[in-house]
């Protein structure tokens, strides 16, 4: 058996190229779009073959070329340390169809570059990209599974979905008037869930940004209106989990001393607060168009009953399918500028679909005891921790894909490619150290990063559209 040592480098060369593949994937659609290539037609460089470029496109084209040597090197290395590290098959297939795809890949650069940016050629080239990426992350998930994941795990076929409350917690709540009308304020804040309003919100924009590259509809009003139903939307869908999940809040610790679990907000205040924003965010949707207006009325029912009371207790799918949720406001920010559904749209509410579970099975992972505790199929208690981790690389390789396809449209450019190759390898990162150290405070580490990449992500989108 190849030493620990042989397999940590194996596992760090298996991230280094795939983020090499990825960032050369990244570059590539940027030189595309701004037709770099066009100012240096010739192979390997430009002129008669062998000429310096003469303008900053042309170094841009040859930046790309000299960056596709480097990561073929790359890959090489990786391929000879699979087979010292004596990888598994799996493993090393995957490895070996990366090391073949990748010299399919150069001669398709090299014709785009030669021969211009061909529609059917340039879709090519990315999806051999792609599936060189996707080839890599692979074998790292299986190498890492089979090298830091417990043998003796097995799925569990059903789980108590009413455990007992003998366990409950019973948190501190004041009794003196004054601080009790305080913490009652604070208790109806609470219930709208603010924490999820800020990344929301910034989905929702970027949705509009996006959109306002292919529509001029975006104007302040619009704008003020759309993240003025998002925030409402998001406390009315907040406060009614809040209602319906206050009974399995009360077994749990980190929500034992929820508003409706500790009995600080009545049931009947609650719901009449969540109909009340429910409502302010319809009107202020209406007001901007009737799609937006029926789409917020879908985020609202799709998290607070087909998550909450269906999806959430009843399948271990429940953060795959419930990501719609959190997809929802893209669609709803580019429907708000342009008034109908567009591809831009789709593109972006598929990505944060996809990073949903990359980043939510990390706090699944922190929380699992406290998961099975109150009765939830969580992927870590159903399927266990291995397949979890797993899971987390399968959906940020996903992720990352959708990125990078989005990466082909033109309202994109350097600022939103950098970014997704810089915060997509921080959170690889994170998500390989889960791997190794298998602890709460690397499941909340990989949580944050995948925070961060979303979040910056979004704001790149932003910056780039607006740019235009």
């Amino acid at each position: 058996m190849a030493s620990t040592a042989t397999h940590n480098r194996f596992h760090n060369l298996l991230a280094a190229t795939a983020i090499g593949v990825y960032l050369l994937l990244l570059v590539g659609a940027t030189t595309a779009l701004t037709d770099a290539a066009a100012s240096c037609t010739a192979w390997p460089i430009c002129g008669d073959g062998w000429t310096s470029p003469t303008s900053a496109a042309g170094w841009l084209a040859v930046g790309h070329r000299l960056l596709a040597v480097a990561v073929g090197v790359l890959g090489v290395v990786t391929v000879v340390s699979a087979v010292r590290a004596s990888a598994g098959r799996r493993v090393l297939g995957a490895t070996l169809l990366a090391g073949l795809l990748y010299p399919v890949q150069a001669a398709l650069g090299a014709f785009v570059a030669v021969g211009g940016a061909d529609a059917t050629l340039s879709a090519a080239h990315l999806t051999v990209g792609m599936g060189i990426f996707v080839s890599l992350v692979a074998a790292l998930a299986w190498s890492l599974e089979r090298e830091t994941g417990d043998p003796s795990e097995e799925p569990v076929d059903s789980i108590d979905l009413d455990p007992p409350v003998d366990n409950a917690y019973e948190p501190d709540i004041p009794t003196d008037r004054r601080e009790r009308l305080v913490a009652t304020a604070k208790a109806y804040v609470r219930l709208t869930k603010p924490r999820l309003m800020w990344l929301l919100c910034l989905v929702a924009a970027a949705g509009m940004a996006l959109a306002a590259t292919t529509n001029g509809g975006l104007t302040i009003g619009v704008v003020l209106a759309t993240l003025g139903g998002g925030v409402l939307s998001i406390g009315a869908s907040g406060t009614f989990n809040h209602v319906f999940e206050r009974d399995i809040d009360r077994r749990m610790q980190r929500t034992s001393d929820r508003p409706l679990a500790t009995d600080l907000v009545p049931v009947r205040n609650a719901l009449a607060f969540g109909v009340l924003l429910a409502a302010g965010s319809i009107a202020l949707f209406a007001w901007v168009n009737v799609l937006a207006a029926v789409l917020g009325v879908a985020a609202i029912l799709f998290y607070s009953v087909v998550y909450t009371l269906l999806l959430k207790p009843n399948t271990v799918q429940n953060t795959v399918i419930g990501g719609a949720a959190g997809a929802l406001p893209a669609l709803i920010g580019w429907v708000a500028v342009d008034g109908q559904i567009g591809l831009g749209g789709i593109a972006l509410a598929t990505i944060i679909f996809l990073w949903t579970p990359a980043h939510f099975y990390n706090l699944a992972l922190a929380y699992k005891d406290d998961y099975e505790r109150g009765g939830f199929p969580m992927m870590p208690v159903v399927r266990g921790e291995t397949t979890t981790r797993k899971h987390i690389l399968w959906y940020l390789a996903a992720t990352l894909v959708a990125a990078g396809a989005m990466a082909s449209m033109q309202a994109l450019g350097l600022a939103y490619a950098l970014t997704t190759v810089v915060f997509g390898a921080i959170f690889l990162y994170f998500a390989i150290r889960l791997h190794y150290e298998q602890t709460e405070a690397a499941a909340f580490r990989s949580f944050h990063a995948s925070n961060a990449y979303l979040g910056a992500l979004l704001l790149a989108v932003v910056v780039d559209a607006l740019a235009v």
